[in-house]
């Protein structure tokens, strides 16, 4: 379907700038991207695109003064190097979006890769109800991953989102936007997916995703799209407010999240295939006034494990019946490790000075359920993360900007890397990230 979506959309770009009326570029601003419409104001597409370049120095230290680890982990990447074509259509009421990453940066389980981003067709029923069909980032996550990559305040995105976040999914989405008295606004929006993440061509092994997500802003709106964006570079003359809630229900999952498809699967005595069920639920807060933003976000998971499951299926296609765990064969507390279990919690706030320089800061806390992948040594199993950071903005835009973070990891369970076992201990890890980010 989402070939499909995607080819359509480049038709229907090319096929409006062909009958488009005297289409014109309008007043470009950097960070904007470059605007064509048409004479009539009807007919209007946006290409925008930004790269980021990012440097990672790590350093890793343990409780225990026998293990030492002198080394200090650095690499150098393209973060996100982006292309997006939008438009839309006032009559009738269509619009569309195609993005993708040239970066293709894989790291570790903490991260998303893939060309193909954004791939959806939207249509406003009326004023207030738009559906939207396709690929695109999913309301029921945190409210950080409604805000676009190249407004982030910090370097990276808090450690919450990269642990609960299936970020991107295929399917069917509709919002709405009701207002209540003279100034505040209501934003439901309800959704049905796939339940796999983005990029999915294979067969699909669970059921359907189900979600749900409702803003209340008493304030009213934000200027200029504030709430998709994370720094207050317009200076909120009035204070802004939203809460939101957000819940997802995935039927049959075959992966850690809800980010893939076919990762992990398992049967029943019959051969057919068993999943557990993935509940997801959350509470977020977004306040922005006079260049100081705060955002606060919670998430809980929690899994649903089949009682009829008795083989796995291993990545080379082959089966087995062994799901011993601490010394003990147990089905259900097996499944459950390797799922993302537990609760997140993540507070960030930042102010930006007049002069476009932004002070922020972040505290990010991860509680793992018992069983749960949470507690992998490799990736997870580092419950408090603490960040402060610095950022020069060179316009009143995301166009040019200079980004610099320290991050320290406490309560950690961290594999020594110098060793063969691998084995983890107690310690924690100091990061450091700079990153510059150019748009046009």
């Amino acid at each position: 379907m989402v070939k499909r979506i995607t080819s359509l959309l480049i038709c229907i770009t090319f096929y409006n700038l062909y009958f488009s009326q005297e289409l014109v570029l309008g007043d470009y601003i950097p960070g904007n991207g470059m605007v064509f419409s048409s004479s009539d104001q009807n007919y209007k597409v946006v290409l925008r695109g930004y790269t980021q370049s990012l440097f990672e120095s790590k350093t890793i230290s343990f409780d225990d003064p026998n293990i030492i680890d002198d080394n200090t982990y650095n690499r150098f990447r393209a973060r996100r190097v982006r292309l997006r074509l939008s438009g839309n259509q006032l009559s009738p009421g269509f619009s569309y979006r195609l993005q993708v990453d040239l970066a293709q940066s894989v790291v570790g389980d903490g991260e998303l890769a893939g060309l193909l981003l954004d791939a959806w067709i939207g249509y406003n029923i009326n004023k207030k109800i738009k559906i939207v069909l396709g690929q695109k980032a999913t309301p029921t996550d945190n409210i950080s991953l409604q805000m676009a990559s190249n407004s982030l305040q910090l370097p990276e995105r808090s450690r919450v989102t990269s642990a609960f976040a299936s970020i991107r999914e295929v399917g069917i989405f509709m919002e709405g936007k009701f207002k209540l008295g003279n100034t505040s606004v209501i934003k439901p929006m309800i959704n049905i997916t796939n339940g796999d993440g983005h990029n999915t061509l294979n067969n699909d092994f669970g059921g359907f995703k189900y979600g749900a997500r409702i803003n209340f802003l008493p304030f009213g709106l934000f200027r200029n799209f504030g709430q998709f964006r994370q720094v207050d570079l317009v200076r909120e003359l009035n204070p802004k407010l939203m809460i939101g809630l957000n819940t997802s229900y995935n039927v049959g999952m075959s992966s850690r999240r809800g980010r893939g498809n076919g990762d992990i699967l398992y049967l029943n005595s019959l051969g057919d295939y068993s999943l557990p069920n993935f509940l997801k639920y959350g509470a977020d807060i977004l306040f922005k006034y006079r260049g100081f933003s705060l955002i606060s976000e919670f998430v809980q998971t929690k899994a649903y494990v089949p009682t009829d499951i008795t083989q796995r299926q291993r990545n080379d296609g082959s089966v087995s019946t062994s799901f011993e765990i601490d010394g003990v064969q147990n089905v259900e507390n097996y499944v459950r490790n390797r799922m993302m279990l537990g609760s997140g919690f993540n507070i960030q706030m930042g102010y930006l000075l007049k002069s476009l320089y932004s002070l922020d800061a972040r505290f990010s806390n991860l509680q793992s359920d018992k069983y749960s992948f949470m507690n992998n040594s490799a990736f997870y199993n580092r419950n408090q993360y603490y960040t402060i950071g610095f950022s020069k903005y060179f316009m009143k835009a995301y166009t040019y900007k200079i980004q610099a973070s320290y991050t320290y990891v406490n309560d950690a369970m961290i594999r020594d890397l110098t060793s063969i076992e691998n084995t983890a201990y107690q310690g924690n890890e100091n990061i450091f990230r700079l990153m510059v980010q150019i748009a046009f």
